[in-house]
């Protein structure tokens, strides 16, 4: 049920947002902007509108969301239940689960950080 709720509301999303380039290509690329000023995509010099901006609302784009929204349906963590077995990636490129890191007698621990 929750993946049907999830393909409507994005396949609404994306005919309106094709309808909105269709009718109105200027207000749309500037409602883009935004969102790339949001994920700071546009401060990258390399990055320039008609080279992704067109690409919103497109099948791959519905396709992607699609993936990205119904992969995050299985990466919930609730206090008190098993941890998720999320997908990994080695630093091999070796598409793994987090729980085959854990060994019989010893804890997996965790830790998060970034380099900026």
């Amino acid at each position: 049920l929750q993946k049907t709720l999830i393909l409507l509301q994005v396949t609404l999303s994306v005919v309106v947002g094709k309808t909105m380039m269709i009718l109105f290509p200027s207000a749309t690329k500037r409602y883009i902007l935004k969102l790339g000023e949001k994920s700071r995509m546009n401060k990258n010099p390399k990055f320039r509108y008609e080279n992704w901006g067109p690409t919103f609302f497109s099948f791959k784009y519905l396709l992607f969301v699609l993936k990205v929204k119904w992969k995050r349906l299985e990466d919930e963590a609730f206090e008190g239940h098993p941890a998720p077995n999320t997908p990994v990636v080695t630093l091999n490129g070796e598409v793994r689960h987090l729980l085959d890191f854990m060994g019989d007698n010893r804890p997996l621990i965790l830790n998060f950080g970034s380099c900026t």
